[in-house]
């Protein structure tokens, strides 16, 4: 049987691998978007009203990013140093996709790659030329130079896909990727995590960011306890590492969301976030689900959570930017 011997839960966003100079490039993508908060969407400039007594100018002013920034990196080695030491045979990643690999005409709930080789290749020119400003720089936070091949591990991907169908999940299954590149939510933890030296690994994917086939919290959670099964009756000695990726709340910070969803890790208690309304789900808030997956995995087997760190990177006045989190169970 493999033995579960780590998990590990962090954001990924663009703020994380660029320097706090770039965010700005943000701030005009914010100004002109309608963004998802508390049930409704707001304008840019009725976020600024109605938060004005929270201090985002202040926190989001140059010396306040820089410490911040910095807390973020030194967590992710925290995070790394960890990853390293648990000597890791294989990592199963609980992720999702923005159009990467996928798009409008095909988008599963959940999916799976059981393949040899996961590709994680440079994007062409025409491609990066269409990427918004504070985007296009981020990339190389993703995508090692060259590109990069990885190790599937086709063995046990497999195993899961099995059990996840026995236990009522019908999750589509890929041999290679759709797409050249890997969605930034794997390639993140490629190359941050995992320094580069990746470990075969078995992508997991979620559809967290576009309705209408988004799986609720409790299907998350359930999905997770599904693959904790698969692991523990897989016959090998292997082991295993659980990795989620995404979050914490963005574009518009709330941190009492994040509190909450905090105080569940700690709880080892999901029913905590299925008490946060879908509409707390949206846009890069949704990736949360990412890690519901690996909150109930954990709970049910009594790995101890530590809080590594929490840090809301704000950018602007209206409280817009990423709440970042980075937690392990060991």
């Amino acid at each position: 049987m493999a033995q579960i011997v780590l998990g590990v839960g962090t954001s990924h966003g663009p703020m994380l691998v660029t320097e706090t100079e770039a965010w700005d490039l943000r701030i005009p993508a914010d100004k002109a978007a309608m963004h998802a908060w508390r049930g409704a969407r707001w304008s840019f400039d009725n976020l600024v009203a109605e938060r004005a007594d929270q201090g985002f100018a202040e926190q989001s002013s140059p010396p306040i990013k820089k410490e911040r920034h910095a807390r973020t990196q030194a967590a992710i080695e925290q995070l790394a140093d960890r990853f390293a030491a648990a000597k890791v045979d294989v990592a199963v990643i609980f992720g999702n996709d923005q159009m990467e690999i996928f798009d409008d005409r095909l988008i599963p709930a959940f999916s799976a790659f059981t393949g040899e080789t996961i590709t994680n290749y440079e994007f062409p020119p025409e491609r990066m030329a269409k990427l918004p400003p504070g985007i296009d720089i981020s990339v190389a936070g993703y995508i090692p130079q060259g590109g990069a091949e990885y190790r599937g591990q086709p063995a046990l991907a497999t195993a899961i896909v099995e059990r996840l169908i026995d236990d009522g999940f019908d999750v589509a299954t890929m041999k290679s990727m759709p797409k050249p590149e890997t969605p930034h939510a794997f390639g993140f933890v490629y190359r941050r995590i995992m320094r580069d030296a990746p470990c075969p690994t078995v992508p997991l994917l979620i559809n967290t960011f576009y309705p209408p086939n988004t799986p609720r919290v409790g299907r998350c959670a359930a999905f997770g306890r599904s693959v904790l099964r698969a692991i523990e009756l897989w016959d090998s000695d292997l082991r295993v590492a659980l990795i989620a990726s995404g979050g914490l709340t963005h574009f518009v910070i709330d941190e009492s969301v994040d509190r909450l969803f905090l105080d569940a890790i700690r709880a080892s208690d999901v029913g905590k976030i299925e008490t946060l309304s879908e509409t707390i789900f949206e846009d890069g808030t949704s990736e949360m689900k990412n890690w519901v997956p690996l909150i109930g995995a954990m709970a049910e087997l009594g790995l101890e959570p530590e809080i590594v760190d929490y840090v809301p990177c704000y950018r602007s006045e209206a409280g817009t930017g990423n709440a970042m989190g980075f937690v392990t169970w060991q």
